[in-house]
């Protein structure tokens, strides 16, 4: 494993996607073991992508349009579903003051659901991974199982720190109610452009 795959993993991880939003909303909403359950859920979501490149099921869903189309607007649907719980006053999503937390598993069991449902990620890591393999076909598999491992925990633990700081700004931001509802509707509006683009994305 090399530095450059270390930075290259490092970069994709912190910019800001689905699941990095889906971890601040619940953070600021729902505090801090609220965002290390959502961390944990997203980080979980990609797993099956992982596995899916690396033992080359990935190119089943890409080749077939049906298939990749039907994930692709379940996807799309569940996006949409999420920016409306975030402008609903009881949605899953809202940040308000004084609310119930819900439970852990529901929680991470919703993050799971943003990358599981996302079909652009299985190809996402057929094409990181290879370019960082030595080169030797007897241990390929070996190399991208450990590239995606540390992947996987890169993930976790960056989810897990956007999370935590958003949990710590939870405080001064339920004191003010415009800011509670700027940022209801923002996040809602950042799910439905991600489910905008998810709906454009093709084989």
């Amino acid at each position: 494993m090399t530095l450059q795959f270390l930075l290259t993993a490092f970069v994709v991880v912190i910019a800001p996607g689905a699941g990095v939003i889906y971890t601040l909303a619940l953070g600021l909403g729902q505090g801090r073991r609220a965002s290390v359950a959502a961390a944990f859920g997203c980080t979980f979501g990609i797993v099956p992508h992982l596995l899916a490149a690396i033992f080359g099921l990935a190119a089943i869903l890409h080749t077939s349009a049906i298939l990749f189309t039907a994930v692709k607007f379940a996807g799309v649907g569940y996006l949409l579903y999420l920016a409306w719980q975030a402008v609903r006053s009881d949605g899953a999503m809202a940040i308000q003051p004084n609310r119930n937390r819900d439970a852990d598993w529901r929680i991470a069991r919703q993050g799971a659901l943003i990358n599981i449902l996302n079909p652009k990620l299985s190809i996402f890591f057929l094409a990181l991974l290879p370019p960082f393999l030595s080169g030797n076909p007897a241990t390929a598999i070996f190399e991208m199982m450990t590239m995606g491992a540390v992947f996987v925990v890169m993930t976790f633990a960056v989810f897990v720190a956007y999370g935590v700081f958003a949990a710590a700004a939870r405080d001064y931001l339920l004191q003010s109610e415009r800011a509670m509802r700027w940022l209801n509707r923002g996040f809602a509006a950042i799910f439905a452009t991600l489910a905008g683009r998810l709906a454009l994305e093709r084989v």
